[in-house]
């Protein structure tokens, strides 16, 4: 089974920038936008498992999902030390009408009954096995890309903060150099953290029989608005 390690790539990109000179003095101003971003693999993942039965008697609905979450928990008996946050709390049940053939026909009733777990691991060679035995028991679950994530995700947004703010201070020192000036002390600062870290590919798990067979990386940007005084 495939071990999924964890990748660091960085990028940076310059920006625009805009000069502002004073006729009455010789020093002036650049405003320029630096850029940073940091792509990683994720290391852990968020997972969610329902089990369902639906009977004409409530009390044998219940029974069976009972049963169900019986048996996956005896089957995951050995993972069970790496999955963290774990609960079973989530329980549901209730009664629907079925559909009639004729509009005077009364309409029979039927009790739906669920259970979910919900977990997460930085295991990741735990994923396939895991969703075998959920499909094995027939419980229904869907995996996306935002149930993958980083540990260490807020060091990753510092990193790509770092890269920006250096683009900045590069691109003024750019400026500077061409106009025979000097970078100087910053005048203003935006900081603008791109929101929540994007997936750039990913591999989903659904049906009957499918597997995870890779995580694609995601990655981090962070834009920052700087004012410096040329000097």
């Amino acid at each position: 089974m495939p071990r999924f390690a964890s990748r660091r790539f960085f990028t940076t990109s310059a920006a625009a920038w805009t000069l502002a000179f004073s006729p009455l003095l010789l020093a002036g101003e650049v405003s320029l936008t630096g850029q940073g971003s940091v792509q990683y693999t994720p290391d852990s993942v968020r997972l969610q498992f329902t089990a369902s039965a639906e009977h004409p008697d409530a009390e044998t609905a219940t029974e069976q999902v009972s049963k169900t979450l019986a048996q996956w928990n005896q089957a995951i008996e050995s993972y069970r030390d790496d999955l963290d946050d774990y609960s079973d709390a989530t329980v549901n049940l209730y009664t629907r009408h079925l559909p009639v053939d004729r509009d005077d026909q009364a309409p029979d009733q039927s009790a739906v009954a669920s259970q979910t777990v919900s977990f997460s691991t930085d295991e990741l060679e735990l994923l396939n096995p895991l969703i075998a035995t959920a499909q094995d028991l027939g419980m229904e679950y869907h995996l996306g890309p935002h149930q993958f994530y980083h540990s260490d995700e807020a060091e990753f947004r510092r990193q790509a903060l770092a890269r920006a703010l250096a683009d900045a201070r590069a691109q003024c020192q750019f400026v500077a150099a061409e106009m025979d000036m000097d970078c100087g002390e910053v005048k203003s600062l935006n900081i603008n953290d791109g929101g929540r870290p994007m997936p750039m590919m990913m591999s989903e798990a659904r049906d009957t029989g499918m597997s995870v067979s890779s995580i694609g990386p995601r990655e981090v940007q962070v834009s920052v608005s700087a004012t410096f005084v040329l000097e």
